[in-house]
């Protein structure tokens, strides 16, 4: 039999002493490269989106995770999950069915004619004796594959507020956009109505009119795309929260067109063994305890297998008028000898191995999957952190140099070309700031969900039951 080391059983496999020895597992960071915003002051990340400064994101998210096809679904995969496990737990048990038979026969060869009637009922009990673990180890693998659904249920919830989340960011980023094209085209529009009064008293040329014109329509087709994005983003938050557009849009209207903002923008949570704050790769986990365990199952059914059978029936049987009663019974045990198969059952060992080796390789890549997302995570927050101050000065600058501009266009001390390129400036200064902001609130987000969530695996089945409950009390009312 395989066997795999002391610590990865103790990790992630709890009773898998009869399995083999994969490549060890990489371990958990004892912490992190990238720079952590205030030395990582702890902060709980359960219910994160409500930690930020706008109550419509925490309703967005909660709306969401009520009503998701994706949840449901993955609710369904816990229903299917558990249902397996009582079919394989049933199979250490004995079996016992009942059966009831009538029949009349008639015999008319060779003469003379006979009939006669009999009547039947009887048991049939079964019990095979678990000799080498097999059904034991089908049951490990139910459990597994029930615990890998209900974390997979978390994954898909922390995936959808994240989700959720960068959506929302999305949208008031795309209207923050909208407000300042609106800036924008307002000043444009000012500058080419003065520029056309100058024209027409020959204070400017015709190219001058000309060029602020295009300035203006130029100003306003961005303006018009910027509000087709804001369209198509309404649209995809529609679709993550079920929730009718005008009543989305009666709460979107209801408060200001703005980025949120965590309630403490300089501290997070990033414990350092984040590979146990993660519901896929407590998922991944259970996938490779439910392979070791299939290794175990395959081996057993290498091996006799040992079945006690027995039966009882009682007939009452009608013979030309004159009635019979009998009863028999029947016990004893059946030995089934596995002699020849072809290497049916090696080669099935050989599979369990080998996906047992391929559940082994996917836990790893989600290990290191997690650790650079956390890390790319935190390099993003820093940076924009970084950024925003100086993008936010740039801004601030520029829009006072236009303003001096502006002053001296009117004055005559300034062309029209230099005042459309400081102006020009300006937008993309302001532009970057908001990218810059936006970035750093997605880079929260994804913090957020690099680290788990806040999932909490000793929550992890009670969430998960009261998920399906509530998904089939969904169901009951859409009948």
């Amino acid at each position: 039999m395989l066997r795999l080391p002391l610590s990865l059983c103790v990790a992630l496999l709890s009773g898998c002493a009869a399995l083999s020895p994969p490549p060890p597992a990489p371990p958990a960071p004892t912490a992190w490269q990238a720079p952590r915003p205030h030395d990582g002051e702890p902060q709980a990340l359960a219910q994160w989106w409500s930690r930020f400064d706008d109550p419509l994101l925490a309703s967005l998210v909660a709306q969401a995770q009520a009503s998701s096809p994706t949840l449901a679904q993955a609710a369904a995969r816990i229903a299917q999950a558990r249902a397996q496990l009582t079919v394989a737990g049933a199979a250490l048990s004995p079996t016992l069915d009942g059966r009831a038979d009538a029949s009349r026969i008639s015999n008319a060869f060779p003469p003379p004619t006979l009939t006669y009637s009999i009547a039947r009922v009887g048991a049939d009990a079964g019990w095979e004796i678990d000799l080498f673990g097999g059904r034991r180890a089908g049951v490990a693998v139910a459990q597994a594959q029930a615990g890998a659904a209900a974390a997979q249920w978390h994954d898909a919830r922390v995936s959808l507020a994240a989700e959720v989340g960068l959506s929302y960011v999305g949208l008031r980023a795309c209207e923050a956009q909208v407000a300042l094209d609106a800036q924008n085209v307002a000043a444009a529009r000012q500058i080419a109505e003065l520029t056309q009064r100058k024209v027409e008293v020959g204070f400017e040329s015709p190219a001058n009119g000309a060029l602020a014109q295009a300035t203006l329509s130029d100003t306003l087709a961005r303006a018009q795309a910027q509000q087709a994005e804001c369209e198509v983003a309404v649209k995809a938050l529609v679709a993550l929260t079920g929730l009718d557009e005008p009543a989305l849009r009666a709460q979107l209207g209801a408060r200001a067109a703005q980025l949120p903002r965590p309630a403490a923008f300089g501290v997070a949570a990033v414990p350092a063994q984040v590979l146990a704050q993660r519901p896929d790769l407590a998922a991944a986990e259970q996938q490779l305890r439910a392979a070791a365990a299939g290794v175990d199952a395959a081996e057993a059914a290498r091996w006799p297998r040992l079945l006690l059978a027995g039966a009882i029936t009682l007939g009452v049987g009608r013979v030309a008028g004159v009635q019979d009663t009998g009863a028999n019974w029947s016990f004893g045990p059946a030995l089934s000898l596995p002699l020849f198969d072809a290497g049916r059952r090696r080669a099935e060992v050989d599979a369990a191995r080998a996906r047992l080796d391929e559940a082994l390789a996917a836990w790893e890549q989600r290990a290191r999957g997690a650790v650079r997302e956390v890390e790319e995570a935190l390099v993003r927050l820093d940076a924009a952190a970084r950024r925003e101050d100086d993008a936010r000065t740039a801004a601030e600058n520029w829009q006072r140099f236009v303003q001096a501009t502006q002053t001296r266009w009117e004055l005559g001390n300034a062309s029209l070309i230099e005042l459309q390129d400081a102006r020009r400036q300006r937008i993309a200064a302001e532009a970057a700031l908001l990218v810059v902001q936006r970035e750093r609130v997605n880079a929260w987000v994804q913090l957020y969900k690099a680290s788990g969530g806040g999932w909490d695996g000793s929550l992890a089945v009670a969430d998960a039951a009261n998920s399906l409950n509530a998904s089939g009390a969904r169901a009951n009312e859409s009948k």
